[in-house]
């Protein structure tokens, strides 16, 4: 199968109703937030979606996204390489009140629709992508050149024995 480029606006109920399947390709350009997240990524992100509809009636969508990524070590501040494999079920709501956050299952993950009932494909799958890179980037630790024993930087004074201050209800209860 060949992959193509996704549609950027999906109804993610027709495609439900439809049971419409996507297997294509997002191009990484067209995600600033995550371009601006990472120090490199590969040109094209891997896309595979399925619409469906649940046996309550729920429409949902769920798929899989995967690319390959570089950070920045935090510890050595040398770039690696980190791929990225997200998979992720969505559920369309209108608003993204609490209430009807409560009435989804919890395997599906809200995502509002605008007033045309459309989402932003793109917009929902780069924020995932972003969510799951690592909060703080580091190598493996054997990986690293920056090694534990060369990561102290001085001494810590150990701290003054302080009196306690509730020392003194001690003596009022001995009455």
């Amino acid at each position: 199968m060949q992959k193509v480029k996704l549609p950027k606006l999906v109804d993610p109920v027709k495609s439900a109703i439809l049971r419409s399947d996507y297997r294509g390709v997002i191009l990484s350009s067209e995600m600033p937030r995550l371009l601006g997240s990472v120090a490199d990524i590969a040109k094209e992100v891997d896309v595979e979606i399925k619409f469906a509809k649940d046996e309550q009636g729920l429409s949902y969508f769920q798929g899989h996204m995967a690319c390959s990524t570089s950070l920045i070590c935090e510890r050595c501040n040398e770039v690696f390489e980190h791929p990225l494999d997200v998979s992720f079920c969505f559920s369309p709501v209108q608003s993204a009140k609490e209430e009807v956050e409560d009435e989804l299952p919890d395997v599906y993950e809200p995502v509002e629709v605008d007033d045309q009932g459309e989402i932003n494909l793109f917009q929902t799958l780069e924020d995932e992508l972003i969510l799951s890179l690592p909060i703080v980037a580091l190598h493996a630790e054997e990986d690293c050149k920056q090694k534990r024993d060369k990561m102290s930087f001085g001494k810590i004074e150990p701290a003054d024995e302080r009196p306690n201050p509730f020392a003194v209800l001690k003596e009022l209860k001995r009455d």
